[in-house]
């Protein structure tokens, strides 16, 4: 996938849930180092977004999931960017949850097996959504703004 704003938003969120759920010293050191890169890359497409230096077609990558709709209601995602971005990150937090199941799914009972599953899918879904929807939103306001320079 290309880099984008909301590829980058969602790997600061997993970022922030490893460091939640890690006790380990140079695991957390690590994943400090890893939320500063990802801070500043995104200071850093922000502004190459703004300033033109990044083709306004670039801004987006959409997921273009293709899945059947019916029976696998995914929740609109509708917003503001940070609105959006938080959002995402109560989705991953909930993919965070259910992919533990997953470490484990002998544990989990033969009639729950397939919930989990579609869990994990319209959870996927929903942050390809998110993502996406940033990406959208902040290519509508370089494009705006754009616009109010070139006026």
């Amino acid at each position: 996938m290309a880099e984008t704003l909301g590829s980058l938003c969602d790997k600061l969120t997993i970022v922030k849930l490893k460091q939640w759920h890690s006790e380990d010293e140079i695991r957390l050191k690590s994943l400090a180092v890893q939320e500063k890169q990802l801070q500043q890359e995104m200071n850093e497409f922000i502004s190459a977004a703004i300033s033109g230096q990044i083709p306004i077609a670039r801004l987006t990558f959409a997921s273009n999931k293709v899945y059947k709709q019916e029976g696998n209601y995914v929740p609109d995602v509708l917003g503001s960017i940070g609105e959006i971005f938080s959002q995402l990150a109560h989705v991953n937090c909930n993919l965070w949850h259910e992919q533990e199941k997953v470490y484990e799914f002998e544990k989990v009972a033969a009639s729950e097996k397939d919930q989990v599953v579609k869990q994990l899918a319209i959870l996927n879904l929903e942050r390809n959504k998110c993502i996406d929807g940033i990406d959208g939103n902040f290519k509508a306001l370089v494009e705006k703004l754009g616009s109010q320079k070139n006026n």
